[in-house]
């Protein structure tokens, strides 16, 4: 066997061995980011769970504004087949944006709510409103550091797969980048100010 045929393999070798690295990093950063979206999940569920009992708390106080009462139901079910869209996918900028944008009226429809409660203060008063504007606030900062989670896995994903050489072989293996999931407008980092 001549030198350079060895040199040769060698080098083969050390390919291989480069690829399968480099394929092992992407797959293990796109799992961790999937499991911080996971957790999201985990806490929109919980959120979307209270947000019935909230609306059945109030309509005993606040017959005459059904139709908001309605609207806060119909975009929690919006909201949450965005969210068992972005699970399917996570990552994929359709199922982040419809995700955020279906969150996005949910909060406001949460927010014109909470606006209302105001006004009742016998509703303000009750036992169980405070107790589920209570688990409802906890939920939301779990939300936000379940989504900090999240978004700082695909940056990190996103990095090591736009990095040379991985850039190269990213494309080759079906790597594709992955999206943040942003919140515009109310976000949320700012959690609503119930007082009850």
């Amino acid at each position: 066997m001549s030198t350079s045929f060895v040199v040769f393999l060698v080098l083969l070798a050390a390919l291989g061995f480069l690829v399968v690295r480099i394929y092992n990093q992407l797959v293990a950063l796109r799992n961790r980011y999937k499991n911080g979206f996971a957790q999201i999940d985990v806490q929109l569920k919980r959120r979307y769970d209270l947000i019935p009992n909230l609306v059945e708390t109030a309509k005993a106080y606040m017959a005459h504004e059904r139709e908001t009462l309605e609207a806060v139901i119909a975009a929690r079910n919006q909201a949450y087949g965005a969210m068992q869209a972005a699970a399917a996918n996570p990552g994929q900028a359709a199922a982040m944006a419809g995700l955020a944008g279906a969150e996005g009226m949910l909060s406001g429809a949460l927010g014109k709510l909470f606006a209302l409660v105001e006004s009742y203060p016998d509703l303000k008063a009750n036992q169980n409103m405070m107790q589920l504007s209570e688990e409802m606030t906890s939920t939301e900062n779990k939300v936000a550091f379940a989504r900090q989670a999240f978004n700082d896995g695909v940056m990190t994903y996103n990095t090591y797969r736009e990095s040379f050489p991985q850039t190269i072989f990213a494309g080759m293996f079906g790597f594709s980048p992955a999206t943040l999931l942003e919140f515009e407008g109310r976000e949320f980092r700012e959690v609503p100010k119930v007082q009850f």
